[in-house]
């Protein structure tokens, strides 16, 4: 084991997952899940948060945040902005109080090692990234995140939680679970055709699946995207800190 002990949180809608790695992406433990606590202001989320790094011992701490960032500033707070959760209606003011906030720095602040912020489907980019051609990486939980990586190098592109879906709902709320727990037949249908269009509009040669739904695909279920597609476990998003860890240090 590596004499180094890394930190990794992947904020989500429902819950929170921490765990603590090696530099080599291991684990080290058990992952700890925490209930997102709603609502969701930035004060409340970053008292939870820098709760568990202070008490973890660890030397550098990735998070995951699941909305729109642009250098460890929020641009877009996602389902976090909402009420009481994923099927709950979007809380205005709570919203403002998410736009522009420097989540990387007041994080910073609070805590006595160093951490980095990014999108949490970025954070499992960096987990799940084999390093060559164009990576397309889905996070699949309660909503649904992309990131882009190309020659093993991630993209800045536009978060499409929040964003409408044909007309049908935000991608969130298309492709979340409680859209999976109502019509899977549905969801499944609509996923591909979501993933589709984003394999047509970056050319991806690859596409990654991972979150916690990923377990209810088998490769051969998206055969119809035409490209190679992995699917990976709900721990990459995690194992993604050991890679941020290497990037931060070149």
């Amino acid at each position: 084991m590596s004499a180094i002990q890394l930190g990794a949180v992947d904020v989500g809608a429902s819950a929170i997952k921490c765990a603590r790695l090696n530099e080599a992406g291991d684990l080290v433990g058990d992952v700890e899940r925490i209930a997102t606590p709603y609502p969701c202001t930035p004060d409340r989320l970053l008292g939870v948060v820098a709760a568990w790094i202070q008490g973890s011992g660890c030397a550098f701490v990735a998070v995951g945040f699941p909305g729109d960032m642009t250098n460890g500033v929020v641009d877009e707070p996602g389902n976090l902005s909402r009420i009481s959760g994923i099927t709950s209606p979007v809380d205005p003011a709570i919203h403002d109080s998410w736009e522009s906030f420097a989540i990387e720095q007041h994080l910073a602040h609070l805590v006595s090692v160093p951490v980095r912020v990014v999108n949490d489907a970025t954070l499992a980019a960096y987990g799940y990234a084999l390093g060559s051609g164009v990576e397309l990486v889905f996070t699949l939980g309660t909503g649904l995140g992309i990131a882009l990586v190309v020659d093993g190098h991630v993209q800045k592109i536009r978060d499409i939680g929040a964003l409408d879906f044909a007309g049908f709902g935000t991608y969130d709320e298309v492709c979340g679970e409680p859209a999976r727990a109502a019509d899977e037949p549905l969801w499944r249908h609509r996923f591909i055709s979501a993933v589709k269009s984003f394999v047509d509009e970056f050319d991806a040669t690859t596409v990654h699946v991972g979150g916690g739904n990923a377990r209810h695909w088998r490769v051969e279920d998206l055969d119809s995207l035409g490209v190679r597609v992995i699917l990976n476990s709900n721990e990459g998003t995690l194992r993604g800190a050991a890679a941020l860890y290497q990037h931060t240090k070149s």
